[in-house]
């Protein structure tokens, strides 16, 4: 069972997944370009950008929110 603790209504994380809002989301560039910044966190395993509910799943290995939140700047979005 994996323990989640809860940091903000729209982000939760822990070592092995980080969840977060992206509500500026709205096309295949915004994928691309969330995805390609995402992947370069050191210990990030995998990406999954969902347009419909604007959030952005992250799975890895010593991941947090703080660091995909800072990935998802970079590439020219905010996180709510």
């Amino acid at each position: 069972m994996v323990s989640h603790r809860e940091q903000t209504p729209e982000m939760e994380s822990d070592h092995r997944r980080a969840d977060v809002s992206v509500p500026a989301m709205s096309c295949g560039h915004c994928r691309t370009a969330i995805t390609a910044e995402v992947e370069r966190v050191p210990g990030v395993t995998g990406v999954d950008v969902d347009l419909e509910t604007k959030r952005v799943t992250v799975i890895g290995e010593g991941i947090d929110a703080p660091t995909v939140r800072a990935a998802i700047d970079q590439a020219g979005y905010d996180v709510a």
